[in-house]
């Protein structure tokens, strides 16, 4: 794509990953490699670059969503929240997990997310702990606490990780998420207190559910779907943008390759990154296990 001098330049040179106990006390550690990958960038530093090499080619617009998909030879018809219907050649959907394309498109959620017993939440605070481009993991079974201070000297992200069966906690509201946390990790000592306490005031607050997208199919008709969408591979598998870029990237390939061919360039397109997918997604699996899930 002819960017990678430019993201490497934002790369966040994590260091490692301390493993300690229940008591704070080192007991191991994991390489650079194990949550960073090769290349570590953080999303909003690539999301200013890819925008801004293509904002004079692409028409961005913020603040909207799809109601409606309408597939005839002619086209793609689609509705808008706010902006008028338009009608398209195809349809990318590559809006995450919970994807309203995929929905309008292949079925409701339930079909396709597989919950992999493991909820969590994320944060910013403090780095009251001097991490310095380095992690700290605490791990036991049924929950953990991974913290890590890398692109921000003075911040430290915070991930409480417990085991569950339901993926619909990330439907209820945020208090009642706290509260799930709080009792998930009731009883913990070290730095959890101070953690659950920091945690009611992160105006960055996030919590999600780790789970993966299985379809045997990406496509239908005019519509494909690409990265979380139509593969993901569990946020603690670390592969999530590397997935959509690559898919994004072959997708793409596939359908210059083919002229007006559609259907050959998205079987194509799933035929080459398929394996991928499938090699990022059971690291996905041994991921979540690394981190406490039953």
């Amino acid at each position: 794509m002819g960017i990678l001098a430019e993201v490497r330049a934002c790369d966040t040179r994590m260091r490692g990953t301390d493993l300690v106990d229940a008591e704070g006390v080192k007991i191991g550690e994991l390489p650079a490699e194990a949550f960073a990958g090769e290349l570590e960038v953080p999303k909003r530093d690539l999301t200013a670059i890819l925008h801004r090499l293509t904002e004079d080619d692409v028409q961005y617009v913020f603040g909207d969503s799809i109601r409606t998909l309408a597939q005839d030879e002619a086209g793609v018809h689609v509705t808008f929240e706010h902006a008028r219907p338009g009608t398209f050649d195809l349809v990318v959907g590559a809006d995450g997990v919970y994807s309203t394309v995929r929905r309008l498109a292949f079925g409701p959620h339930r079909n396709f997310v597989r919950h992999l017993g493991m909820s969590g939440v994320g944060f910013t605070t403090g780095n009251h702990l001097g991490l310095d481009h380095r992690g700290i993991l605490q791990s036991e079974p049924g929950r953990a606490v991974y913290l890590f201070s890398a692109a921000d000297a003075d911040r430290m992200t915070v991930s409480l990780s417990f085991a569950t069966d339901s993926p619909e906690l990330d439907l209820l509201d945020r208090g009642q998420q706290e509260e799930i946390v709080r009792a998930s990790f009731d009883g913990a000592g070290w730095e959890v207190p101070r953690l659950l306490k920091e945690m009611t005031t992160a105006p960055d607050f996030l919590f999600s559910s780790a789970c993966q997208v299985e379809m045997e199919h990406w496509y239908t008709g005019r519509v494909v779907l690409v990265g979380d969408a139509g593969y993901c591979a569990a946020p603690p598998s670390g592969m999530g943008t590397s997935q959509a870029l690559i898919g994004a990237y072959t997708l793409a390939r596939e359908l210059a390759a083919s002229g007006a061919d559609h259907p050959a360039a998205f079987a194509a397109y799933q035929y080459r990154v398929s394996p991928f997918v499938a090699a990022n997604q059971q690291h996905g699996r041994e991921a979540v296990k690394m981190l406490g899930a039953d």
